[in-house]
Protein backbone atom coordinates (compact mmCIF):
# COMPACT_ATOMS: atom_id res chain seq x y z
CA UNK A 1 0.00 0.00 0.00
CA UNK A 2 1.54 3.42 -0.89
CA UNK A 3 2.16 5.90 1.68
CA UNK A 4 -0.02 8.78 1.93
CA UNK A 5 1.60 12.02 1.04
CA UNK A 6 1.49 14.61 3.77
CA UNK A 7 2.31 18.32 3.95
CA UNK A 8 3.30 20.72 6.64
CA UNK A 9 0.50 23.14 7.02
CA UNK A 10 1.07 26.63 9.44
CA UNK A 11 -2.04 26.91 12.14
CA UNK A 12 -1.75 30.66 11.48
CA UNK A 13 -1.89 31.24 7.97
CA UNK A 14 -2.92 28.04 6.57
CA UNK A 15 0.48 27.80 4.25
CA UNK A 16 1.57 24.35 3.04
CA UNK A 17 5.12 23.73 3.45
CA UNK A 18 7.11 20.84 1.66
CA UNK A 19 9.05 19.75 4.67
CA UNK A 20 8.70 21.06 8.54
CA UNK A 21 10.36 23.85 9.45
CA UNK A 22 11.04 26.10 12.83
CA UNK A 23 9.46 29.36 10.75
CA UNK A 24 6.94 30.23 8.36
CA UNK A 25 7.87 31.64 5.09
CA UNK A 26 4.61 33.19 4.56
CA UNK A 27 3.52 34.34 7.75
CA UNK A 28 7.17 34.50 9.87
CA UNK A 29 5.60 32.68 12.77
CA UNK A 30 7.22 29.90 14.81
CA UNK A 31 6.57 26.73 15.80
CA UNK A 32 3.51 26.87 13.41
CA UNK A 33 3.59 23.74 11.13
CA UNK A 34 2.01 20.84 11.61
CA UNK A 35 2.02 17.51 9.77
CA UNK A 36 -0.76 16.67 7.71
CA UNK A 37 -2.53 14.33 4.97
CA UNK A 38 -2.01 16.06 1.22
CA UNK A 39 -5.24 16.56 -1.07
CA UNK A 40 -4.27 14.36 -4.25
CA UNK A 41 -3.86 17.02 -6.55
CA UNK A 42 -6.59 17.78 -9.15
CA UNK A 43 -6.88 17.12 -12.68
CA UNK A 44 -7.24 19.85 -15.29
CA UNK A 45 -10.67 21.43 -15.05
CA UNK A 46 -13.09 19.59 -16.76
CA UNK A 47 -14.98 20.82 -20.06
CA UNK A 48 -18.16 20.73 -21.36
CA UNK A 49 -18.07 20.29 -25.38
CA UNK A 50 -14.71 21.38 -25.90
CA UNK A 51 -15.37 24.70 -23.59
CA UNK A 52 -14.30 25.71 -19.57
CA UNK A 53 -17.31 24.69 -17.10
CA UNK A 54 -18.62 28.26 -16.10
CA UNK A 55 -17.02 29.82 -13.28
CA UNK A 56 -13.34 28.23 -13.90
CA UNK A 57 -14.94 25.24 -11.65
CA UNK A 58 -13.61 21.62 -12.41
CA UNK A 59 -14.51 18.13 -11.98
CA UNK A 60 -11.74 16.77 -9.29
CA UNK A 61 -11.06 12.91 -9.56
CA UNK A 62 -14.84 10.97 -9.23
CA UNK A 63 -16.13 14.17 -9.25
CA UNK A 64 -20.00 14.04 -10.66
CA UNK A 65 -23.00 16.62 -10.87
CA UNK A 66 -25.46 16.00 -8.16
CA UNK A 67 -29.29 16.49 -7.43
CA UNK A 68 -30.20 19.27 -5.63
CA UNK A 69 -33.61 19.18 -4.44
CA UNK A 70 -35.56 21.87 -2.73
CA UNK A 71 -35.92 21.36 1.32
CA UNK A 72 -39.84 20.58 0.68
CA UNK A 73 -38.87 16.97 -0.98
CA UNK A 74 -36.83 16.00 1.82
CA UNK A 75 -38.43 13.46 3.50
CA UNK A 76 -37.31 11.32 6.27
CA UNK A 77 -37.70 11.74 10.38
CA UNK A 78 -35.87 12.92 13.45
CA UNK A 79 -34.40 9.21 14.71
CA UNK A 80 -35.22 8.20 18.16
CA UNK A 81 -32.92 9.37 20.94
CA UNK A 82 -31.50 6.45 22.97
CA UNK A 83 -31.64 7.41 26.96
CA UNK A 84 -28.78 6.47 29.36
CA UNK A 85 -30.77 6.58 32.29
CA UNK A 86 -28.57 9.01 33.74
CA UNK A 87 -30.77 11.94 33.89
CA UNK A 88 -28.66 14.70 34.09
CA UNK A 89 -26.31 13.38 31.50
CA UNK A 90 -29.11 13.26 28.97
CA UNK A 91 -30.67 16.54 29.89
CA UNK A 92 -27.15 18.11 28.68
CA UNK A 93 -27.26 16.15 25.64
CA UNK A 94 -30.66 17.76 24.81
CA UNK A 95 -32.81 14.59 25.69
CA UNK A 96 -30.64 11.15 24.82
CA UNK A 97 -27.79 10.42 22.85
CA UNK A 98 -28.45 11.08 18.78
CA UNK A 99 -27.48 7.79 16.67
CA UNK A 100 -24.49 8.23 14.76
CA UNK A 101 -23.15 11.23 16.51
CA UNK A 102 -20.08 12.28 17.63
CA UNK A 103 -19.47 13.94 21.34
CA UNK A 104 -16.44 15.13 22.99
CA UNK A 105 -15.86 14.88 26.42
CA UNK A 106 -13.26 17.28 27.80
CA UNK A 107 -12.52 17.92 31.50
CA UNK A 108 -9.54 18.75 34.18
CA UNK A 109 -7.45 15.35 34.79
CA UNK A 110 -9.38 13.68 37.90
CA UNK A 111 -12.78 15.01 37.29
CA UNK A 112 -14.46 12.16 36.27
CA UNK A 113 -14.73 12.10 32.26
CA UNK A 114 -14.13 8.58 31.76
CA UNK A 115 -16.25 7.19 35.04
CA UNK A 116 -19.32 9.15 32.99
CA UNK A 117 -18.68 7.54 29.95
CA UNK A 118 -18.39 3.94 31.40
CA UNK A 119 -21.14 4.54 33.45
CA UNK A 120 -23.18 5.85 30.26
CA UNK A 121 -22.07 2.95 27.86
CA UNK A 122 -22.78 -0.18 30.89
CA UNK A 123 -26.43 1.80 30.89
CA UNK A 124 -26.86 1.99 27.05
CA UNK A 125 -24.99 -1.60 26.72
CA UNK A 126 -28.02 -2.78 29.48
CA UNK A 127 -30.33 -1.41 27.40
CA UNK A 128 -29.65 -3.62 23.92
CA UNK A 129 -27.00 -1.09 22.78
CA UNK A 130 -23.80 -3.08 22.23
CA UNK A 131 -21.15 -0.89 23.55
CA UNK A 132 -17.09 -0.79 22.84
CA UNK A 133 -15.15 0.88 25.08
CA UNK A 134 -11.70 1.93 23.68
CA UNK A 135 -8.51 2.75 26.43
CA UNK A 136 -5.79 4.61 25.22
CA UNK A 137 -4.05 5.70 28.78
CA UNK A 138 -4.86 2.59 31.03
CA UNK A 139 -4.83 -1.25 30.94
CA UNK A 140 -7.26 -3.29 30.97
CA UNK A 141 -7.02 -3.96 34.45
CA UNK A 142 -7.55 -0.66 35.66
CA UNK A 143 -10.55 0.06 33.07
CA UNK A 144 -11.98 -3.40 35.26
CA UNK A 145 -11.21 -1.96 38.36
CA UNK A 146 -12.78 1.09 38.08
CA UNK A 147 -15.90 -0.70 36.51
CA UNK A 148 -15.97 -2.95 39.70
CA UNK A 149 -16.84 -0.29 41.84
CA UNK A 150 -19.73 1.35 39.47
CA UNK A 151 -22.98 0.49 40.84
CA UNK A 152 -23.74 0.07 37.22
CA UNK A 153 -22.96 -3.33 36.01
CA UNK A 154 -19.58 -3.00 33.20
CA UNK A 155 -18.75 -6.52 33.05
CA UNK A 156 -20.66 -7.19 29.05
CA UNK A 157 -18.96 -3.83 28.08
CA UNK A 158 -16.29 -4.71 24.76
CA UNK A 159 -12.96 -3.71 26.21
CA UNK A 160 -10.28 -2.21 23.71
CA UNK A 161 -6.72 -1.24 24.75
CA UNK A 162 -5.76 -0.01 21.48
CA UNK A 163 -3.86 3.33 20.02
CA UNK A 164 -3.86 2.51 16.32
CA UNK A 165 -6.49 4.10 14.68
CA UNK A 166 -6.97 1.62 11.80
CA UNK A 167 -7.20 -1.35 14.37
CA UNK A 168 -9.93 0.78 16.74
CA UNK A 169 -12.11 1.35 13.23
CA UNK A 170 -11.37 -2.19 12.34
CA UNK A 171 -12.87 -3.75 15.04
CA UNK A 172 -15.43 -1.33 15.32
CA UNK A 173 -16.90 -2.18 11.88
CA UNK A 174 -16.47 -5.77 12.52
CA UNK A 175 -18.10 -5.52 16.25
CA UNK A 176 -21.16 -2.91 14.74
CA UNK A 177 -21.57 -1.33 18.25
CA UNK A 178 -24.47 1.27 18.96
CA UNK A 179 -21.85 3.45 20.87
CA UNK A 180 -18.11 3.42 20.86
CA UNK A 181 -15.96 5.34 23.37
CA UNK A 182 -12.44 6.54 22.49
CA UNK A 183 -10.53 7.48 25.71
CA UNK A 184 -8.40 9.61 24.46
CA UNK A 185 -8.29 11.41 21.36
CA UNK A 186 -4.96 12.71 22.14
CA UNK A 187 -2.84 9.03 22.37
CA UNK A 188 -4.93 7.54 19.46
CA UNK A 189 -2.73 7.63 16.02
CA UNK A 190 -2.63 6.95 12.21
CA UNK A 191 -0.03 5.42 10.57
CA UNK A 192 -0.47 8.01 7.27
CA UNK A 193 1.28 10.94 9.43
CA UNK A 194 4.49 10.24 11.04
CA UNK A 195 4.13 12.79 13.63
CA UNK A 196 3.22 11.58 17.22
CA UNK A 197 0.02 10.97 18.88
CA UNK A 198 -1.21 14.26 20.33
CA UNK A 199 -0.10 16.37 17.60
CA UNK A 200 -2.38 18.91 15.86
CA UNK A 201 -2.42 16.84 12.39
CA UNK A 202 -3.18 13.71 14.05
CA UNK A 203 -5.77 14.88 16.17
CA UNK A 204 -7.60 16.51 13.14
CA UNK A 205 -6.83 13.47 11.32
CA UNK A 206 -8.10 10.75 13.51
CA UNK A 207 -11.46 12.76 14.87
CA UNK A 208 -12.42 13.53 11.01
CA UNK A 209 -12.05 9.56 10.72
CA UNK A 210 -14.27 9.16 13.38
CA UNK A 211 -16.31 11.42 12.85
CA UNK A 212 -16.78 9.98 9.31
CA UNK A 213 -17.23 6.33 10.79
CA UNK A 214 -20.26 7.53 13.21
CA UNK A 215 -22.24 8.78 10.10
CA UNK A 216 -21.93 6.00 7.63
CA UNK A 217 -22.46 3.28 10.51
CA UNK A 218 -24.58 5.20 12.43
CA UNK A 219 -22.50 4.44 15.73
CA UNK A 220 -22.15 6.68 17.90
CA UNK A 221 -18.77 8.11 19.12
CA UNK A 222 -17.73 9.23 22.51
CA UNK A 223 -14.23 11.01 22.30
CA UNK A 224 -12.06 11.94 25.70
CA UNK A 225 -10.30 15.32 24.98
CA UNK A 226 -7.84 16.43 27.35
CA UNK A 227 -7.83 20.34 28.14
CA UNK A 228 -4.66 23.01 27.98
CA UNK A 229 -3.72 25.14 31.07
CA UNK A 230 -6.16 27.41 29.46
CA UNK A 231 -8.92 25.42 29.81
CA UNK A 232 -9.49 24.58 26.41
CA UNK A 233 -9.26 21.36 24.78
CA UNK A 234 -5.69 20.50 23.66
CA UNK A 235 -5.34 20.16 19.94
CA UNK A 236 -6.71 22.51 16.95
CA UNK A 237 -9.75 24.45 17.41
CA UNK A 238 -10.78 22.35 14.29
CA UNK A 239 -11.25 19.62 16.19
CA UNK A 240 -14.63 21.04 18.10
CA UNK A 241 -15.92 21.73 14.38
CA UNK A 242 -15.65 18.51 13.42
CA UNK A 243 -18.07 17.58 16.64
CA UNK A 244 -21.63 17.40 16.65
CA UNK A 245 -21.54 18.08 20.41
CA UNK A 246 -18.92 19.39 22.86
CA UNK A 247 -19.41 18.30 26.64
CA UNK A 248 -17.00 20.10 29.25
CA UNK A 249 -16.99 18.54 32.75
CA UNK A 250 -16.45 20.82 35.19
CA UNK A 251 -15.84 20.93 38.96
CA UNK A 252 -12.87 20.73 41.69
CA UNK A 253 -11.16 16.78 42.36
CA UNK A 254 -11.35 18.53 45.83
CA UNK A 255 -15.13 18.57 45.42
CA UNK A 256 -17.72 15.91 45.91
CA UNK A 257 -19.69 17.43 42.71
CA UNK A 258 -19.15 18.11 39.13
CA UNK A 259 -21.13 20.16 36.24
CA UNK A 260 -21.57 19.12 32.91
CA UNK A 261 -21.84 21.81 30.43
CA UNK A 262 -23.14 21.91 26.57
CA UNK A 263 -20.96 24.83 24.22
CA UNK A 264 -21.97 23.44 21.38
CA UNK A 265 -24.89 21.05 20.54
CA UNK A 266 -26.19 20.61 16.86
CA UNK A 267 -28.98 18.39 18.42
CA UNK A 268 -30.49 20.52 21.16
CA UNK A 269 -29.72 23.63 23.22
CA UNK A 270 -26.21 25.09 24.27
CA UNK A 271 -24.94 26.46 27.73
CA UNK A 272 -27.26 23.39 29.75
CA UNK A 273 -25.45 22.27 32.79
CA UNK A 274 -26.57 18.98 34.85
CA UNK A 275 -25.16 18.46 38.19
CA UNK A 276 -23.23 14.77 39.24
CA UNK A 277 -22.01 13.90 42.74
CA UNK A 278 -19.05 11.97 42.87
CA UNK A 279 -19.26 8.65 45.09
CA UNK A 280 -17.36 5.70 45.75
CA UNK A 281 -19.94 4.05 43.01
CA UNK A 282 -19.43 6.65 40.60
CA UNK A 283 -21.38 9.62 39.75
CA UNK A 284 -24.95 10.17 40.68
CA UNK A 285 -27.38 12.94 39.49
CA UNK A 286 -28.45 16.01 40.89
CA UNK A 287 -31.82 16.39 39.83
CA UNK A 288 -32.03 19.95 42.12
CA UNK A 289 -28.96 21.74 41.59
CA UNK A 290 -30.42 24.80 43.96
CA UNK A 291 -30.41 22.74 46.54
CA UNK A 292 -27.46 21.71 46.43
CA UNK A 293 -25.35 24.65 46.16
CA UNK A 294 -27.73 26.33 48.76
CA UNK A 295 -27.84 23.45 51.02
CA UNK A 296 -24.74 24.42 53.71
CA UNK A 297 -25.14 28.31 53.56
CA UNK A 298 -24.62 30.21 56.44
CA UNK A 299 -27.53 32.81 57.30
CA UNK A 300 -26.25 34.84 59.45
CA UNK A 301 -23.08 35.74 58.31
CA UNK A 302 -22.66 39.10 56.30
CA UNK A 303 -21.77 39.33 53.03
CA UNK A 304 -23.61 36.47 51.55
CA UNK A 305 -26.07 37.20 48.55
CA UNK A 306 -28.61 34.16 46.12
CA UNK A 307 -28.99 34.95 43.03
CA UNK A 308 -30.45 33.18 40.28
CA UNK A 309 -28.44 32.21 37.35
CA UNK A 310 -30.30 30.84 33.94
CA UNK A 311 -28.31 27.89 32.53
CA UNK A 312 -29.63 27.01 29.37
CA UNK A 313 -33.09 26.54 29.96
CA UNK A 314 -32.13 25.90 33.63
CA UNK A 315 -32.63 28.62 36.36
CA UNK A 316 -30.15 27.60 39.87
CA UNK A 317 -30.21 29.56 42.38
CA UNK A 318 -26.26 30.06 43.55
CA UNK A 319 -24.80 31.88 46.72
CA UNK A 320 -22.71 35.10 46.32
CA UNK A 321 -19.98 35.11 49.23
CA UNK A 322 -17.99 39.13 49.63
CA UNK A 323 -15.48 39.83 51.68
CA UNK A 324 -14.02 43.19 52.27
CA UNK A 325 -10.85 43.70 54.88
CA UNK A 326 -8.81 46.45 55.70
CA UNK A 327 -5.72 46.12 52.73
CA UNK A 328 -2.38 44.93 54.88
CA UNK A 329 -0.15 45.98 51.87
CA UNK A 330 0.08 49.09 50.24
CA UNK A 331 -1.98 47.50 47.39
CA UNK A 332 -5.29 46.23 48.01
CA UNK A 333 -6.07 42.36 46.72
CA UNK A 334 -9.14 42.04 44.33
CA UNK A 335 -9.30 38.29 43.90
CA UNK A 336 -12.31 36.74 42.75
CA UNK A 337 -13.38 32.88 42.23
CA UNK A 338 -15.96 32.12 39.85
CA UNK A 339 -16.44 35.52 38.45
CA UNK A 340 -14.26 37.91 36.12
CA UNK A 341 -11.99 40.23 37.55
CA UNK A 342 -12.77 42.71 35.19
CA UNK A 343 -16.61 42.94 35.77
CA UNK A 344 -15.63 43.20 39.75
CA UNK A 345 -13.68 46.21 39.29
CA UNK A 346 -16.46 47.77 37.14
CA UNK A 347 -18.88 47.18 39.86
CA UNK A 348 -16.39 48.17 42.37
CA UNK A 349 -16.11 51.83 40.53
CA UNK A 350 -19.89 51.61 40.31
CA UNK A 351 -19.91 51.48 44.03
CA UNK A 352 -17.45 54.11 44.98
CA UNK A 353 -18.71 56.38 42.25
CA UNK A 354 -22.74 56.18 42.37
CA UNK A 355 -23.05 54.90 45.78
CA UNK A 356 -19.92 56.32 48.06
CA UNK A 357 -18.91 52.77 48.94
CA UNK A 358 -14.84 53.15 48.86
CA UNK A 359 -12.96 50.23 47.82
CA UNK A 360 -9.46 51.85 47.66
CA UNK A 361 -7.99 51.13 51.07
CA UNK A 362 -9.80 47.22 51.65
CA UNK A 363 -9.15 43.92 49.95
CA UNK A 364 -11.88 42.52 48.17
CA UNK A 365 -12.50 38.67 47.58
CA UNK A 366 -15.58 37.20 46.00
CA UNK A 367 -16.58 33.99 45.63
CA UNK A 368 -19.14 32.12 44.10
CA UNK A 369 -19.81 29.25 45.61
CA UNK A 370 -20.10 25.51 44.71
CA UNK A 371 -17.64 26.12 41.89
CA UNK A 372 -20.34 27.31 39.66
CA UNK A 373 -18.58 30.44 36.93
CA UNK A 374 -21.20 33.45 37.58
CA UNK A 375 -20.96 34.90 33.91
CA UNK A 376 -24.36 36.52 33.18
CA UNK A 377 -25.43 40.27 34.13
CA UNK A 378 -27.92 38.79 36.24
CA UNK A 379 -25.89 38.28 39.34
CA UNK A 380 -24.65 42.03 39.53
CA UNK A 381 -26.99 43.03 42.06
CA UNK A 382 -26.28 39.82 44.30
CA UNK A 383 -22.63 40.96 43.91
CA UNK A 384 -22.81 44.44 44.93
CA UNK A 385 -25.30 43.51 47.35
CA UNK A 386 -22.81 41.13 49.23
CA UNK A 387 -19.64 43.37 48.75
CA UNK A 388 -22.00 46.68 50.58
CA UNK A 389 -23.47 43.91 53.11
CA UNK A 390 -19.67 42.74 54.24
CA UNK A 391 -18.61 46.41 54.17
CA UNK A 392 -21.50 47.77 56.43
CA UNK A 393 -20.83 43.97 58.44
CA UNK A 394 -24.54 43.46 58.38
CA UNK A 395 -26.07 40.82 56.85
CA UNK A 396 -28.63 40.20 53.60
CA UNK A 397 -31.89 39.05 54.74
CA UNK A 398 -31.75 34.85 54.77
CA UNK A 399 -34.64 34.32 52.35
CA UNK A 400 -33.89 37.31 49.98
CA UNK A 401 -32.88 37.00 46.44
CA UNK A 402 -31.18 39.45 44.37
CA UNK A 403 -31.99 39.51 40.69
CA UNK A 404 -30.25 42.47 38.29
CA UNK A 405 -27.71 43.96 35.96
CA UNK A 406 -26.34 47.42 37.24
CA UNK A 407 -25.00 49.49 35.10
CA UNK A 408 -23.01 52.15 35.31
CA UNK A 409 -24.74 55.00 36.24
CA UNK A 410 -25.93 53.12 39.03
CA UNK A 411 -29.46 52.01 37.87
CA UNK A 412 -30.57 48.36 37.86
CA UNK A 413 -31.37 47.38 34.42
CA UNK A 414 -33.89 44.23 33.93
CA UNK A 415 -32.41 40.60 32.55
CA UNK A 416 -34.39 38.03 30.64
CA UNK A 417 -36.67 35.49 31.54
CA UNK A 418 -37.06 37.17 35.03
CA UNK A 419 -40.34 34.97 35.80
CA UNK A 420 -38.45 31.20 35.82
CA UNK A 421 -35.95 32.83 37.76
CA UNK A 422 -38.23 34.18 40.31
CA UNK A 423 -40.55 30.73 40.55
CA UNK A 424 -37.18 28.86 41.47
CA UNK A 425 -36.41 31.43 43.99
CA UNK A 426 -40.28 30.64 45.53
CA UNK A 427 -39.79 26.93 45.18
CA UNK A 428 -36.13 26.91 46.86
CA UNK A 429 -38.08 28.58 50.16
CA UNK A 430 -37.36 32.85 49.14
CA UNK A 431 -39.25 34.68 50.34
CA UNK A 432 -38.07 37.90 49.05
CA UNK A 433 -36.82 39.16 45.59
CA UNK A 434 -35.09 42.65 44.82
CA UNK A 435 -35.43 42.93 40.70
CA UNK A 436 -35.43 45.71 38.73
CA UNK A 437 -38.32 48.69 38.82
CA UNK A 438 -38.77 47.61 35.29
CA UNK A 439 -38.76 43.65 35.61
CA UNK A 440 -41.49 43.14 38.37
CA UNK A 441 -43.93 41.20 36.66
CA UNK A 442 -47.76 41.42 36.64
CA UNK A 443 -48.54 38.19 37.79
CA UNK A 444 -47.40 37.83 41.55
CA UNK A 445 -45.23 34.44 42.09
CA UNK A 446 -46.70 32.74 45.31
CA UNK A 447 -45.20 33.26 48.31
CA UNK A 448 -42.83 35.49 47.34
CA UNK A 449 -42.80 39.16 47.71
CA UNK A 450 -41.03 41.02 44.91
CA UNK A 451 -39.57 44.39 45.25
CA UNK A 452 -38.43 46.75 42.35
CA UNK A 453 -35.56 48.79 42.97
CA UNK A 454 -34.21 51.67 40.31
CA UNK A 455 -30.82 52.33 41.21
CA UNK A 456 -27.72 51.25 44.19
CA UNK A 457 -28.66 53.98 46.45
CA UNK A 458 -32.61 53.07 46.33
CA UNK A 459 -31.36 49.00 47.02
CA UNK A 460 -29.05 50.15 49.59
CA UNK A 461 -31.89 52.75 51.59
CA UNK A 462 -34.14 49.72 51.95
CA UNK A 463 -31.10 46.68 53.26
CA UNK A 464 -28.97 48.49 55.64
CA UNK A 465 -31.50 52.37 57.05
Amino acid sequence: MPKVKTVYRCTECGAAHARWGGRCDSCGEWNTLVEEVAAPASPRPARANGRRLPGGAGLGAGGRVAAAPPLRQVSGAESERWRTGLGEFDFVLGGGVVPGSMVLLGGEPGAGKSTLLLQAAARLHGAGRPALYVSGEESPLQVKLRADRLADDAADVALLAETHLETILATAGAAHPSVLVVDSIQTVFTADLEGAPGNVGQVRECAARLMRFAKESGTTVFVVGHVTKGGGIAGPKTLEHIVDTVLYFEGETVADHRVLRATKNRFGSVDEIGVFRMTQAGLIAVENPSELFLGDRTRTASGSAVTALLEGTRPVLVEVQALAAKAGFGTPQRVATGYDNRRLALLLAVLDKRANLSFGALDVFLNVVGGVRLQEPAGDLAVVAALASSVFDRALPPDAAFIGEVGLGGEVRPVSQVERRLAEAAKMGMRTAYVADRAVPRRSTAGLEITGVATLHGLFTQLFV
